[in-house]
Parts: C-alpha cells; structure tokens; sequence
C-alpha cells in the first residue's frame, strides 16, 4: 500500500455535514435557535406600566376609572384657560409678520371724533350754520352746529400734537332724510374744507373714517375693529373727542365694557351750546342708567334705537378686520365680557 504524504499539495479538507445540529437518527439538520431580539428600554417601560395599570384595573375599576376622569377634566380645563390666549397671541405675530400690508402699520394711538349729525349742504361755505345740518328736534338749537365745527377742530389739533396717532371720524348713516351720507364722511368733508385749521399736511394724510357706528359704544368699539384695519395692531392709547357731558358714558361705561386699560385712556370734551346744555344733561342721564344696565347696547330700547339709526340696511363688516376682539360684536350681557382681550396682554 502507498502512503501518500499530505502537504500543501494535498486535498483540501472538507464538512461531511453542514453546520448546525445534525440528527443520526432522521437524518435532517436542525437549525440553530435564533436568540430573541430585546425591545428598547422606552418601550420595555410603557409595556410594564400597562401591565400595572391593568392590574390596578382589575383589582379597583372605580377608582382607576375615577382617576382618569379627575386627569382628562383637568387637563381639558388647562386647555380651555390657555387657548384664547394662545390664539390672541398666534394671531398678533400674524398681523406682526405681515404689517407691510397695512397702509398705516407705525401709527400707534387712536383719537377718535363721535360724529353727531349729517352735512347736507351742497357747498361748504357755512358749516357753522344750523340749516347746513340734517337735525333731529332735540338738536335744533342756536349755536348747535358750531359745536360739531369744535369736535373736528378738536380731534385735529390732538392728533397733530401726536406723530403716531390715527384720526378717525366716526358715525354711520344714521338719518334717512339725510340721504346716504354718513356723520363720518360729513365731519372729514368740513375738516377739509377747513384746510384741517392749518394742519394739513401732518394730519390729513392720517385722517380717515368709521361709517357704520350707530351709537356711542359703537363709536368706540368700530373705531377700534377700524383701527386694527387700518394698522395692523391694535391702539396702545386712545382719545375720544365728543361732549364733556358724556364724558362719564365714554370714559367708565363703554370703556369698561371693553374692559381697554383705565391710564391708556384719555377723554376731550368740549362744551354743548348754551341753548341745549340743561336738555342734554337730562337726555344724557337717561341714557347713562340705559347703558348701566345694557353695556353693549344689546337689549330693549337701546337695540330699537340703533335699529332706527340704521335706515339703509347697511351690512357692518366688522368684525372681519379684527378677528381677536369678534367676542365683543356678540357678547349681550349686564356682566362685563370675559374673554381675553388683546390690549390685556
């Protein structure tokens, strides 16, 4: 027999069987087990906590149940207390990232003038002349319409002593016989045909209208939906110009309604003429206790009579320019408004 040496050159060794266990006595190979793949710790963790929950569960339902009711009410009440917020903020870094879009975005005040009757003269050569108005009886006194040719003086020369103040006139078109002419549209005709008492060029450029008020509260609140229009934000001061008799009305009760900070607060008022003061101080008291009970003017006769001051069915567009403040429009209520507010923040 030769022997055959092995060395380099010899046959290569080789498996009989493949790898794995191999049975002698089936003849089949049987595969190695894998090793189960582990769950990552966060997962491992909220599986344990399920299984205690369940186990809890089981043991007291009540009480679990009980618990997960206290957990959702609280958290649904946390929501519902930072939700408006949130949204008055979100929407004032809107209209903060988009202040190119307002034509007067760096103006930051507001004087508004409450306009009180309609101009229905064809020219403008007597403004300070009775017949030159459209007046209700109560207002046909010597010296009446003088005191409108004040009011516009008045807010001209406030927002001419303030670069960031916006000037609006404000007042619908609130008598019938006067035709389609708003108050607002008539006191901006007069400051122009009056060269805005030498105030032209500062003022004119920043002096625009509010059409649609029907009262007082109106007046405030409209110019304030018109200024946000207009700038982008809201008023950080406001001045009213009207009456000093109703002074109080503006200056505590509509203020309050719209709950708009007492120190940024300011009132003008110039005096009624002497024929009608002892007549208006009794119709304004009247109005004054109407308003102390309907705030918003949203009940009985002070609803009639804004219905009345509206004769040509205008469509309000507020408050579509101003979406944070939309509560005020439909709030009715002896209680003042108690949604959040964006001059509160």
């Amino acid at each position: 027999m030769k022997n055959y040496p092995f060395g380099s050159g010899s046959p290569k060794s080789f498996l009989a069987y493949p790898r794995g266990d191999f049975d002698l006595e089936s003849g089949t190979i049987k595969r190695a087990r894998k090793p189960k793949s582990s769950l990552p710790v966060p997962i491992k963790m909220f599986k344990s906590l399920g299984n205690r929950l369940h186990y809890y569960y089981k043991l007291h339902p009540l009480l679990v149940f009980f618990i997960s009711l206290s957990f959702g009410i609280t958290i649904l009440t946390i929501f519902s207390l930072y939700e408006s917020r949130y949204r008055v903020v979100s929407s004032n870094r809107k209209f903060d990232m988009g202040s190119d879009n307002y034509p007067f975005a760096k103006l930051q005040n507001l004087v508004m003038v409450a306009g009180h009757s309609v101009y229905t003269s064809s020219s403008c050569e007597k403004v300070d002349k009775e017949d030159s108005w459209f007046l209700e009886s109560y207002q046909k006194h010597s010296g009446q319409a003088a005191t409108f040719l004040t009011h516009i003086q008045e807010g001209v020369e406030i927002a001419a002593k303030d670069d960031g103040a916006l000037l609006l006139f404000s007042g619908g078109e609130t008598r019938k016989d006067a035709g389609p002419r708003s108050e607002a549209q008539s006191y901006w005709t007069v400051a122009e045909s009056k060269g805005w008492f030498g105030k032209q060029e500062n003022v004119r450029w920043r002096a625009l209208t509010e059409e649609h008020a029907r009262d007082s509260f109106e007046n405030l609140l409209f110019s304030v939906c018109r200024f946000r229009e207009l700038t982008g934000t809201y008023p950080y001061n406001i001045t009213v110009v009207s009456y000093d008799f109703k002074e109080d009305r503006f200056a505590h009760l509509h203020r309050s309604a719209i709950r708009f900070p007492e120190a940024r607060f300011f009132y003008s008022g110039t005096p009624a003429s002497s024929t009608s003061k002892e007549a208006a101080m009794k119709g304004e008291a009247l109005v004054r206790a109407q308003f102390q009970e309907d705030p918003y003017g949203c009940l009985g006769s002070l609803r009639h009579k804004k219905v009345g001051r509206d004769p040509f069915h205008r469509s309000i567009p507020y408050p579509s320019g101003c979406p944070e403040i939309e509560g005020l429009f439909t709030y009715c209520a002896a209680a003042p408004y108690p949604g959040s507010l964006p001059w509160q923040i």
